[in-house]
């Protein structure tokens, strides 16, 4: 098992004096990947951000690997622990891609370019790591969405944490590029030792590429652990409301989750 580089104990998250999540813990450690699943509407896109701290929660506490609370720190010193990539970020217009990676190293910066001499370095890397070096100074508004996926992955390899967080990584992306984006995220957490926390929809995905896997039904843990413990077929009719079957390969041991409605029984997630 990795060191433990950031844990949610039980958060208790709410908006407008609504309770979005309840009493939910989560630990990610280094060079393993957590998967966050639940059906829309389950808390798993509002626990990864308190992790980022961009929601401070009502209850329980957000913890780093020194045991420090993760709000104890300045917006400068957590970025250089912690990294999101969220699911919304808009197409920099005229922005050549080695630009947009290099805003990943804000949390480096002063108010001179040099007082970053590590800076130069780490975008290289993070652009060869992702595929990008050859792009370097293509316009970032003319790349596909695969394309610029990988410079937001880029970007946030550039800032250079040993925390990932992706919220949705893999949405709007053709099956190409999800997988891709999913090699690269396995690649970062076990060539890289990156603890990475990751919000999917996708099981199969999550099946395939999780270590762990935070299961959550009405913002609260249903079940948490390893895959195989986790993608039962009860657990997952239970919480998604809809029968699905899984299936285990007898030699791979892989897991395949398929719901079955009445005219789809042999449809996959």
């Amino acid at each position: 098992m990795g060191a433990s580089l950031i844990s949610g104990a039980q958060l208790e998250i709410g908006y407008h004096g609504v309770q979005v999540v309840h009493r939910a813990s989560i630990d990610l450690e280094a060079g393993r990947i957590t998967a966050l699943l639940g059906p829309n509407g389950s808390g798993k896109s509002t626990l990864l951000r308190a992790l980022a701290r961009l929601h401070r929660p009502a209850g329980g506490e957000v913890l780093l690997e020194d045991g420090r609370s993760a709000f104890a720190l300045s917006s400068k010193e957590f970025a250089r622990r912690v990294t999101l990539l969220a699911q919304a970020r808009p197409t920099p217009s005229g922005v050549q891609v080695s630009d947009v990676v290099a805003y990943g190293r804000y949390p480096y910066r002063g108010r001179w370019r040099g007082d970053d001499p590590d800076g130069p370095r780490a975008i290289a890397d993070a652009m060869e790591v992702t595929g990008l070096t050859a792009m370097a100074e293509r316009p970032a508004d003319e790349l596909s969405g695969g394309e610029l996926q990988r410079v937001w992955l880029a970007m946030c390899l550039a800032q250079d944490t040993r925390v990932l967080l992706l919220d949705e990584p893999t949405t709007f992306l053709d099956l190409r590029y999800q997988i891709e984006t999913l090699d690269l995220i396995h690649d970062l957490a076990t060539k890289h030792d990156v603890a990475v926390g990751v919000v999917l929809h996708d099981i199969n995905q999550a099946a395939a590429i999780a270590d762990e896997v935070v299961l959550l039904q009405g913002g609260r843990v249903r079940a948490s652990g390893p895959p195989s413990k986790v993608l039962t077929a009860e657990h997952l009719t239970e919480v998604y409301g809809i029968r699905i079957d899984v299936d285990t390969d007898p030699t791979t041991g892989a897991l395949t989750a398929r719901p079955v409605g009445r005219h789809t029984s042999r449809v996959r997630v």
